[in-house]
């Protein structure tokens, strides 16, 4: 009888041990991890609208190694895991069933980096950009940035809507709306144009978006940063004077065609409000998205007496500043002929 009644409770004991560890397993795999990494890095997902849990998680464990999948569909049930929300996700080496329920069901995103450079140079290429890195259709935002009234909220216009967006590297969510995207970036502008600058601004009699402009313009005559505040003095003084800018990269803007590596004069006769060859003043807005050192070139440009510039012959980059005409004119004879030699068309 003893022997039977041990029997018994050694069988009670076994049974309630196997138990639990049982749940004890499940209780890591819940708490701490139940995704391994197979490779031993983080790894990132979009969660796109209406995706469902299945989808992703066959996605997940491509690159994770799923310790229990038992765990994991016990956790799902318990804590009511149908549906993530849209979103982009980052997830670490290890996760645990419920860190990974929680981000999913309570949209805890990652931020993405968002860059803007100056190489953009259109609204379309800002709209492209969003399209490419958000979960935007590109057609909504350039919609917003033809859109004269919605401009008008940030002190632009559709010529102008692209000095919102200066030039950095941002940290933003990838579900973000077009609205609060603009609402961040006006944030973001309104901080960079700050009190001094806006007083070197004034005190140059221009604007933030003519300062921009010009910025845009100087950045897409040259890459040599040593000469961003001589050009910059150049364009002041011209425009002072009421002389034509006669920048050909504003000329190039107005043809469309960026791959140009020679302004003909079929090209100065375009009828553009963008071609300062034929136009006084600056054009309608900046042709492309104005770099911050630049614009702080523009700010800070030296008086000079220059009013030319020319592509150096040499081919070296550089640009030969003249105050006088005549000088100008004879750099240009000389530049024109090393184009004639080289056949550039």
């Amino acid at each position: 009888m003893k022997r039977k009644t041990w029997t018994i409770i050694s069988l009670v004991a076994t049974i309630l041990l196997v138990a639990l560890g049982f749940c004890i397993k499940q209780y890591y795999h819940f708490t701490v991890a139940n995704f391994k990494s197979l490779d031993g890095e983080s790894h990132a997902y979009h969660v796109y609208p209406n995706m469902s849990s299945d989808s992703l998680i066959a996605e997940i464990i491509g690159d994770y190694d799923m310790l229990s999948e038992l765990a994991w569909c016990l956790h799902c049930r318990y804590l009511n895991f149908t549906q993530a929300k849209p979103g982009h996700y980052r997830f670490a080496e290890k996760i645990s069933n419920r860190d990974l329920i929680r981000r999913l069901q309570f949209g805890e995103e990652t931020p993405i980096k968002l860059s803007f450079t100056h190489s953009l140079r259109t609204r379309e290429h800002v709209a492209g950009l969003m399209g490419q890195k958000l979960l935007l259709d590109s057609a909504e935002v350039i919609h917003r940035l033809n859109d004269k009234e919605y401009m008008s909220h940030f002190g632009l216009t559709p010529e102008t809507a692209v000095c919102l967006f200066i030039p950095n590297t941002y940290e933003v969510y990838w579900t973000m709306s077009a609205d609060q995207l603009f609402a961040r970036m006006y944030k973001e502008y309104q901080r960079f144009w700050n009190e001094e600058r806006l007083t070197k601004a004034q005190k140059l009699g221009l604007t933030p978006v003519e300062v921009a402009t010009i910025a845009s313009i100087i950045a897409s005559e040259t890459n040599k940063t040593e000469e961003y505040p001589i050009i910059a003095s150049i364009y002041i003084n011209r425009l002072n004077k009421g002389i034509a800018l006669q920048a050909c990269p504003t000329v190039i803007f107005a043809v469309g065609d960026f791959s140009m590596r020679r302004v003909l004069k079929r090209h100065l006769a375009i009828d553009s409000p963008y071609n300062t060859y034929k136009h006084r003043g600056l054009p309608p807005g900046p042709i492309r998205l104005a770099r911050p050192d630049v614009i702080d070139a523009v700010l800070n440009a030296p008086k000079t007496d220059y009013l030319y510039m020319c592509a150096n012959p040499d081919f070296s980059g550089t640009h030969v500043f003249s105050s006088s005409y005549t000088k100008h004119s004879a750099v240009a004879r000389e530049y024109q002929r090393a184009l004639n030699q080289r056949t550039v068309k």
